[in-house]
């Protein structure tokens, strides 16, 4: 199982990366992340690290606990809502598999409630 959480880890941090990347370039125009890109990125890794639902949760937006303080929230947030849409045009595989799995997620919840 250990394995497991460890590869989920490493391929958030992956898409994470992405995501922050394509928000840098267009936001910031920068090649490679700039000062407050690289912060937030290495911030958000620190999360990841050190999150106790790593083995069942699905996204950090569906987690119960936010663990992000008010404005790396806040940044991340920004991040996403651009680069989300976007993910489709620069990584398809990536941005279907999210969207599978919000719907999935959503799915669940529902029958739950």
């Amino acid at each position: 199982m250990r394995k497991d959480v460890d590869k989920k880890r490493k391929e958030e941090k992956a898409i994470l990366f992405l995501m922050i990347s394509l928000y840098c370039r267009k936001k910031h125009a920068q090649k490679e992340l700039c000062k407050e890109c690289a912060e937030l990125y290495e911030y958000a890794c620190k999360r990841i690290d050190v999150c106790p639902f790593m083995e069942t949760k699905t996204f950090c937006s569906a987690c119960k606990v936010h663990c992000y303080a008010k404005e790396q929230r806040e940044q991340i947030r920004a991040v996403m809502r651009y680069a989300g849409p976007r993910m489709i045009f620069s990584h398809p595989v990536l941005a279907l598999k999210h969207i599978r799995t919000t719907i999935k997620e959503k799915r669940k919840k529902k029958n739950v409630s």
